[in-house]
């Protein structure tokens, strides 16, 4: 008897794509809101150049990734014979958006004064980083491989639980009139799985009410929280803005040598992020193609370079909740036509006045809940300590950025402080910097090490040390910047770490009863 599974024909839209639009629809939405911010009033880029050049360009990069999802997710469905298939999320990369800004953009403002300089840097380093991803399709399936789910889902819990759950619980903490309301009703109707009032979609319901919460405590003076005066100005900007191609990124690429130190390290990220959510999809029961996942992340960078947009295009962190709450194929379709009618008609800036930022934040956090309890969930119980020890990276690089950003609000640095004097007071800064950076790559590696020795595979664990040795060598984990000997100790304490593990193993397996 035949039990293979039948080709079958997937719909393009279910009831559940509705909560999974909402929730994806509004990620993004954010996102670019941000980045938007970002550009107009950190790196001082003129308006016309973000809602004429920027926001046009993310709306092809960024659709064309979810229609290319949208594709893979039917196509996956056909040949297992399910229709509980959720497409892949994408969206510009988080992390890459304030490293761009923070690291690349606003240094070369600073330095040339010229914001139009800053935005053809930040092009070409994107369109190095979709280089890079382009060739790390080539070698992260391998990775994946060969690395183990605890040391991949806790990387990416880690990440989850820094950068996604932490800034918006304390944004909520801020509002919280309006963000506990909204954040009951995400945890209502997709924790608990219970139906809202109507079947309304519980993302959607926590918007609407979210937003009028706002408006209504501004209407009886309330609250300032919502404006109505910068609604009228936010119209500004409503009009067709069509992409072109221009040679702006050969301009920044003339200057490249300055750009690879965090464009290789932040590709190599992309990428092995872009594994880790793979894996995440493939423990809830979606199993892609890493490679053509990541050239859909490749060639979303590059086009978008070429387009005008310094933010690369990436596989969202998240799969998990989308396919808890009922998302399929059509939300992520939705999602991609609505970014671009966005992006295309400058619409961005009046979202931002209408809807509550608050009233969106709880469905990030729900999302990096949903992320972290997976890492756990969906390893063995024995390797809880390796899925623990592969977050700490990601906590350590998401402290260090918050106590830097305090030190400069208050007009210093650690540098002028000096390590003795925080360490005085209770910031071990130099350990947080050094086990901090690289944390994606360092987490991979540590989470790795701790299954291994957990399993008594001491020699696999002696050549995870190694290679952690090598990286840290060269700056890829560990290290302020990449160069030669970046960091000696920490390469030399994997190094030593190799051979006892390495010895161990030699020593041959335990005794029984020992």
């Amino acid at each position: 008897m035949n039990t293979a599974p039948q080709p079958t024909q997937s719909a393009w839209w279910v009831p559940g794509d509705w909560n999974g639009f909402f929730g994806l629809f509004t990620n993004v939405l954010l996102n670019v809101i941000v980045l938007t911010t970002l550009c107009l009033y950190v790196v001082q880029l003129p308006a016309d150049t973000v809602f004429g050049r920027v926001l046009p360009a993310l709306g092809i990069a960024l659709p064309l990734g979810n229609l290319f999802y949208a594709y893979l997710a039917r196509q996956l469905a056909q040949q297992e014979g399910r229709a509980d298939v959720t497409a892949m999320p994408y969206g510009p990369s988080v992390p890459h958006m304030f490293i761009v800004v923070f690291v690349v953009m606003l240094p070369t403002y600073l330095t040339t004064k010229n914001p139009v300089l800053a935005w053809q840097a930040g092009l070409a380093w994107c369109f190095i980083i979709g280089v890079i991803v382009l060739l790390g399709a080539f070698v992260g399936p391998w990775i994946r491989a060969m690395t183990p789910r605890a040391a991949m889902l806790g990387t990416l819990a880690g990440i989850s639980i820094a950068f996604i759950s932490m800034r918006p619980a304390f944004q909520m903490w801020e509002v919280p009139w309006i963000a506990f309301v909204c954040f009951a009703i995400v945890l209502i109707a997709w924790t608990a799985n219970i139906r809202l009032p109507f079947g309304i979609p519980g993302g959607l319901a926590a918007v609407i009410i979210g937003t009028a919460l706002g408006w209504i405590a501004a209407m009886f003076g309330w609250s300032d929280y919502m404006k109505s005066a910068e609604v009228a100005k936010s119209m500004e900007q409503f009009g067709l803005h069509v992409p072109i191609f221009s040679s702006d990124v050969f301009i920044g690429l003339a200057n490249v040598a300055p750009l690879l130190a965090t464009a290789i390290p932040l590709g190599i990220y992309n990428f092995t992020e872009a594994m880790n959510n793979v894996e995440s999809a493939s423990a809830a029961g979606d199993n892609y193609n890493l490679r053509k996942i990541l050239l859909a992340d490749g060639l979303g960078a590059v086009v978008g370079a070429m387009l005008g947009s310094p933010f690369p295009p990436a596989v969202y962190i998240g799969h998990p909740g989308w396919k808890a709450v009922g998302g399929r194929i059509g939300y992520s379709l939705a999602t991609g036509v609505c970014i671009a009618l966005v992006c295309f008609l400058g619409l961005t800036a009046l979202l931002l006045k209408i809807i509550p930022l608050v009233a969106i934040l709880p469905i990030l956090l729900y999302i990096g809940l949903v992320i972290g309890a997976q890492a756990f969930q969906a390893s063995p119980a024995a390797h809880a300590p390796a899925v623990v020890l592969a977050i700490i990276p990601n906590v350590a690089e998401w402290a260090k950025i918050n106590i830097d950003g305090s030190l400069g609000a208050a007009g210093t640095s650690a540098a002028q402080v000096g390590a003795a004097k925080l360490a005085q007071n209770g910031v071990v800064y130099e350990g947080l910097a050094s086990l901090g950076s690289g944390s994606v790559l360092a987490g991979m590696v540590l989470g790795a090490m701790a299954v291994f020795i957990i399993e008594r595979q001491l020699n696999r664990a002696a050549a995870t040390a190694f290679i952690g040795a090598a990286l840290a060598w060269i700056g890829l984990i560990h290290g302020a910047q990449l160069g030669w000997a970046a960091s000696p100790l920490v390469a030399l304490g994997y190094a030593l770490m190799g051979v006892v593990c390495l010895a161990a193993h030699l020593q041959g397996p335990p005794r029984a009863g020992a």
